[in-house]
């Protein structure tokens, strides 16, 4: 929200008070609270008839230092907040240390400075002694409305060339200065500013994060009011945010998500290709049947049959009842789909429509959200008459998932969350929960709510969701995808730019529909979309009013489904690892290229480009010619599809046919190859292959490892390169395994250690 009218005067019927000199500073051991009035105290009179505002300046973990600013600390809290995980580093790493007026708290690289002469500021410093940023003279504050509203206001300063990044999976942008964004979930799409994942947590290129801890609206001016500051505001008494230190990307992001939680690890087979029914197509076990023969008959492997809304009846979304006219006979269409080894995902959300028998059975509980007066919340969008889930209910909860566990038991094995975006705010929570803060918040207590069903069900490892909704913490409930997009390449490009946005506000994983949602893709988008999708976290074929089987598409099409999928399920080594390093550490699957290169300012801007894991660059085309412009960092890097050897830094303007992308191996990379191109959970010791690619230096050392389905190492290889020999040792393992060097065109095979002559 904008307060200023340009620089010199407020909007019109805006008051502010800003902090302006401290009065009184306060220390204990490992924190401390600063006093600050709102204008210059001359003599005692000035300290009568005016505002002080609190600031308490504290460490929730190492690393991460928290400011809250309140001016009235009276008001109720009604909750929801985020849940914060405990550290495990000892609070006692947080330390004050006063000289004179200048009060310093100290976690880990992380230093806020306070400097009692002079006027209002604080300084964050890294362990170097850098400022990353800081609080100036008008950073922080309070202001009133013409409404009557009242807004805690905070503003970090932006450095000369600096960038900032993230706030949830937003499809502006990449680069997010000069932006206004509101943290307010809203179902608009893909190409809008609207978004369904609105995280209130921003990455910035000088190499530090901030968090606002407010679960509700928070209004983000990221050098669009003024120019030289992210300014966050929040309508509320007290406003708390969260300094993260890096320097890397890679280290934020894995102290944020130790503090708001990591993801938990999907299971292997969730990395398999998805096929959907689509949303209003018409289907019944014939047409499902008829996809699964097709894929077949066309060598397309298959992981995930998903069932989309109109496996219920019309009208009575959610019941969970199959509609009997078109499934007569579910649970034998399910034992016969999973006796061809396929997964069963099954389409809900939280809106219970009047026409459903759940209608009358929640409201008469009291599981559905109520107005003030006590009537049942209820509008005709989506569904006629359709009331809300009160998640808060711990009744409600276990209501819905004995629905849900109906399914699970008929042989489903994962659900598609739809929706959770449009909660109303004029309504009664069942805990009482403010209805602003909740707004935002809904989408995890529902998200979290079916997947630990999921988790107590099928075992733990074996949750994933396909999730659209999101808030803070929503990470630790994967996956999500990126909603309704049309089908065409621009959708294409602007669901990478919300991919990308999303990874760098702590999503380790993340999913789009292939050829896009809304319309029917041309031939051209939708094989480009193939490599793009295939080459994702997780791939789905999903449409609105289209099917997506390949063969609709021409045979090209299917050539081009066949082997990307064949292609995934042989990096399947490579890829469940580095799910296993964004389920320990927080670190994304997708990463956008500032990730792995923070110190080449060429990739602070690229938004058409990512690397999948630390070790591949893919680059997809998003034009029907195939012409792709993209850049390759320093090394020689090697083409996966070709062999070709391409030098960096450089920019390269290649033409792709639609069976190829640019899709390069970092420079030294030792890349784990699976022998099993028919399933994404194989077994993938047998056959192993690993294939080195030469590295710019002629002696490195590096170790690979290789889970198991449950992301432990399965083995571990130890890789020497030195001269003309290539040196592997195996540890955790007896099996059979090749080495290939890349670049040499040797080979070796063997157990314990291998040796290739180069």
């Amino acid at each position: 929200m904008k307060f200023t009218d340009g620089f010199w005067l407020m909007r019109e019927g805006v008051r502010a008070c800003y902090a302006t000199e401290i009065r009184d500073l306060r220390t204990e051991d490992d924190r401390f609270t600063a006093y600050a009035a709102v204008k210059h105290v001359a003599g005692r009179g000035d300290t009568l008839n005016t505002p002080l505002i609190t600031v308490e300046c504290f460490s929730p973990a190492e690393g991460i230092i928290g400011v809250r600013a309140t001016h009235h600390a009276g008001k109720a809290r009604r909750g929801p907040d985020f849940t914060l995980l405990p550290d495990p580093v000892p609070a006692s790493s947080a330390h004050v240390r006063r000289d004179g007026q200048v009060t310093e708290l100290t976690s880990g690289p992380l230093t806020l400075r306070m400097d009692g002469d002079g006027p209002w500021g604080m300084t964050f410093l890294d362990d170097q002694g850098r400022r990353l940023t800081g609080v100036d003279t008008k950073g922080t504050a309070f202001a009133t409305t013409p409404d009557g509203a009242h807004h805690m206001i905070a503003q970090l300063a932006l450095a000369v060339g600096e960038n900032v990044y993230g706030l949830g999976e937003r499809f502006t942008p990449y680069v997010k200065n000069g932006q206004s964004v509101d943290i307010w979930q809203a179902d608009g799409g893909t190409s809008s500013e609207l978004a369904y994942k609105n995280i209130p947590f921003y990455l910035s290129s000088r190499g530090y994060g901030v968090f606002v801890n407010h679960p509700g609206k928070v209004s983000f001016e990221i050098g669009s009011e003024s120019v030289g500051q992210v300014q966050f505001s929040v309508e509320d008494q007290s406003l708390e945010f969260f300094v993260v230190a890096g320097p890397t990307p890679k280290e934020v992001l894995s102290r944020y998500t130790a503090l708001t939680g990591r993801p938990a690890l999907p299971p292997a087979w969730s990395f398999g290709l998805w096929l959907t029914t689509s949303f209003c197509t018409s289907y019944d076990e014939e047409t499902v049947t008829s996809f699964v023969d097709g894929m077949a008959e066309r060598d397309i492997p298959l992981t995930v049959f998903h069932f989309d809304c109109f496996w219920m009846r019309e009208y009575q979304w959610s019941d969970f009842l199959w509609d009997p006219d078109v499934f007569p006979d579910p649970e034998g269409m399910l034992a016969r789909l999973k006796e061809r080894g396929l997964r069963i995902s099954m389409w809900i959300n939280p809106y219970i429509a009047q026409k459903s028998a759940l209608f009358a059975e929640g409201a008469e509980h009291g599981y559905l959200v109520r107005r003030p007066n006590g009537d049942v919340w209820q509008w005709d969008l989506w569904q006629p008459g359709m009331a809300l889930v009160d998640f808060t209910n711990p009744a409600a909860r276990e209501w819905y998932n004995g629905k849900l566990r109906v399914l699970l038991d008929q042989g489903v094995d994962c659900f598609k969350t739809d929706f959770g975006e449009r909660v109303p705010t004029d309504v009664v929570w069942h805990d009482g929960s403010d209805p602003e803060r909740m707004h935002n918040y809904y989408a995890q207590i529902y998200n979290r709510t079916v997947f630990e069903l999921l988790e107590k069900e099928r075992g733990h490892g074996e949750a994933v969701l396909f999730a659209r909704s999101a808030t803070a913490g929503g990470q630790q409930f994967p996956v999500h995808w990126g909603g309704d997009c049309f089908a065409s390449f621009t959708a294409m490009a602007e669901s990478l730019r919300g991919g990308l946005s999303l990874s760098l506000s702590g999503f380790g994983f993340w999913s789009h529909d292939i050829g896009g949602f809304e319309g029917t893709p041309d031939p051209e988008v939708f094989k480009r979309w193939l490599a793009f999708g295939l080459l994702s976290s997780h791939s789905r074929l999903h449409g609105n009013v289209s099917y997506r089987v390949p063969w609709a598409f021409g045979e090209e099409a299917v050539d081009v489904a066949r082997q990307f999928t064949l292609l995934k399920h042989r990096l399947m080594p490579y890829l469940y690892g580095v799910a296993a390093e964004a389920h320990r550490t927080g670190v994304p699957m997708m990463r956008p290229m500032l990730v792995e290169f923070p110190e080449d300012p060429a990739t602070r801007t690229l938004d058409r480009q990512y690397m999948l894991g630390p070790d591949l660059l893919v680059a997809p085309v998003f034009s029907a010619d195939g012409e792709v412009e993209f850049y390759v960092p320093e090394g020689t890097w090697t083409s996966l599809l070709t062999g070709e050897r391409i030098t960096g830094p450089a920019w390269r303007h290649e033409t792709h046919g639609f069976d190829s992308l640019p899709l390069l191996v970092r420079p030294g990379a030792v890349l784990p190859w699976g022998s099993d191109d028919q399933r994404p959970d194989g077994d993938w010791l047998d056959g192993l292959t690993l294939r080195v690619f030469g590295p710019d230096a002629p002696t490195a050392e590096q170790t690979v490892s290789v889970p198991d389905l449950s992301g432990v190492p399965a083995a571990v290889f130890r890789v020497v390169r030195d001269g003309d020999a290539v040196r592997v040792t195996a540890e955790g393992t007896d099996r059979v395994y090749r080495v290939s060097v890349e670049d040499a065109g040797a080979t070796g095979e063997g157990t314990g250690t291998v040796t290739v002559a180069v």
